[in-house]
């Protein structure tokens, strides 16, 4: 899934290159180009499936030259992952009806590569041997972290587990106890399941949607998909597939893993994961810091910047945009640029 534009990262992703395209940590590659090799040891390039917003279609066949253009699915607008992970449901089953299919977001960090891809492959085998599971990956939390979703399982286990109950993002004090607990991960966002499985939890929970699906059955891996698809997808509810599918199911599971994981969703997060300065500054471009610490400045190459008297505070220079904010506050991001 790569159609998502990454508002918390203003001002570096924005509408015309958005975070899943973005080396925002330095390391040479793009996220979606990261997620894209990590999967690699499981699943052959010509299995892939992109699904992401029309305006990013050259973007991702740039950043994964491996694909073929009909490997790029277009979404006409957003309409959040339940309608995303439908379009690609139906697509696959057009190809391969057997499918076992595996479900990321294309702009998470993985550090232990390894690691990640024996969770994956233990998931696939699960659900290509449990034609009704549903499955998410958890994460076994470091810390109480109040932007995540939690996942609940009866008690803590190293195998799959089904599970108890998904819980919203937690204030801090309830997300400290999630932690005493044990028994509480973090909610990934990763799904593993069979062709099978899905299309019968969007039949039973979402028909509506799977109804609007199924009257392009005859158009989807022809000429035709893309038109059937630009006709119909905005009649699609604007749902996710956690809210639409996930709580609602009675055969959902989950595997705890600790293979490195992040959704690197906020500055916050990528302060955690950057390399620091001695007074705790993570620096990216030409800047100086002078009584500066425990802050994230991001100065746009060809710019240059001094920052004086700040502590635990994010300034982010890119295309003409400046933000200068505390980082406690950083969820208040999005909202922000929304009434720019």
């Amino acid at each position: 899934m790569a159609g998502g534009i990454g508002s918390r990262f203003w001002p570096l992703s924005k509408d015309n290159m958005p975070k899943q395209f973005l080396d925002i940590l330095g390391t040479g590659k793009s996220f979606i180009r990261a997620t894209f090799e990590r999967f690699l040891p499981l699943v052959p390039a010509e299995h892939f499936i992109v699904v992401t917003n029309a305006a990013y279609k050259q973007l991702v066949l740039e950043h994964l030259p491996e694909l073929k253009e009909d490997q790029v699915l277009c979404e006409p607008m957003r309409r959040n992952t339940a309608p995303c992970i439908a379009y690609a449901t139906y697509h696959i089953l057009s190809k391969s009806p057997e499918a076992a299919i595996a479900v990321t977001p294309a702009d998470h960090l993985v550090t232990n590569t390894v690691e990640f891809a024996r969770i994956i492959g233990c998931g696939l085998d699960y659900v290509e041997q449990n034609r009704n599971a549903l499955m998410t990956i958890g994460i076994r939390p470091s810390r109480p972290e109040t932007g995540y979703g939690y996942i609940e399982v009866e008690q803590e286990s190293t195998g799959i587990v089904p599970v108890k109950n998904f819980k919203e993002k937690p204030d801090l004090e309830t997300a400290k106890r999630f932690v005493a607990a044990g028994n509480f991960f973090w909610n990934s966002g990763i799904f593993l399941w069979s062709s099978n499985a899905i299309m019968n939890a969007f039949r039973n929970y979402l028909p509506d949607m799977a109804a609007l699906f199924d009257k392009g059955r005859a158009d989807f891996g022809t000429p035709n998909e893309q038109q059937f698809i630009n006709r119909q997808f905005e009649h699609c509810e604007n749902i996710s597939i956690d809210y639409g599918v996930m709580e609602r199911s009675d055969s959902r599971y989950t595997i705890a893993a600790d293979f490195g994981w992040s959704d690197i969703g906020t500055w916050g997060s990528l302060y955690t994961h950057a390399a620091h300065d001695p007074a705790g500054n993570a620096i990216s471009g030409r800047a100086l810091p002078v009584d500066t610490s425990n802050s994230v400045i991001n100065i746009e190459p060809g710019y240059q910047a001094i920052v004086e008297g700040l502590d635990h505070c994010l300034v982010a220079l890119r295309d003409k945009s400046l933000l200068v904010c505390r980082l406690d506050d950083e969820q208040q991001i999005k909202h922000w640029v929304e009434k720019l």
